[in-house]
């Protein structure tokens, strides 16, 4: 069974490199604003540990990515409870959310990359993640899709790859 690649590659209006993943959430903005932006809540779905001073130069601590060094990243925008993008190791993360009642969330995740070779890399990573992050808003326990597969099956869509993955080397 091929894998259900949930990503799109794209190359933003700047030229920059990006996988942009959308999903509509039977949850108020308000509570898929917490999804994003508290620590606690990410720590269900987001790769490493998250905490997010929120207010644009802020500082963003990741922590317990047993891949990745302890690192720090900065807030770029803050329009609660609507969007936050910060930056982290060395790409840029935008979280957008659009009300479409007073019930249903979209959330879109933007990963715009600091090189197009990681798009494969990050958006089987992101699938493993937001399935996570999917299962958190229906009060699921995630199964989770086998990374591997992910990766492979966007190489296989002709998505760029190659970057090295942390934790396999």
């Amino acid at each position: 069974m091929a894998a259900d690649l949930t990503g799109t590659y794209l190359t933003l209006d700047d030229g920059r490199p990006a996988v942009r993943f959308s999903r509509t959430y039977d949850h108020p903005v308000d509570r898929v604003w917490q999804f994003v932006t508290d620590a606690d809540e990410l720590a269900h779905w987001f790769p490493s540990r998250a905490e997010i001073e929120l207010r644009p130069g802020g500082t963003v601590t990741f922590s317990g990515d047993p891949h990745m060094e302890d690192s720090t990243g900065r807030v770029i925008a803050v329009d609660e409870p609507r969007h936050v993008s910060f930056e982290w190791g060395g790409d840029e993360l935008r979280f957008d959310l659009e009300p479409l009642d007073e019930k249903r969330t979209r959330f879109t995740l933007t990963n715009v990359l600091s090189a197009a070779d990681t798009a494969a890399r990050n958006g089987a990573g992101w699938d493993v993640c937001l399935a996570r992050l999917d299962a958190r808003a229906r009060d699921e326990h995630p199964e989770g899709p086998d990374w591997e597969e992910l990766y492979q099956a966007y190489v296989d869509a002709g998505i760029p790859s190659g970057a090295p993955v942390p934790g396999t080397d």
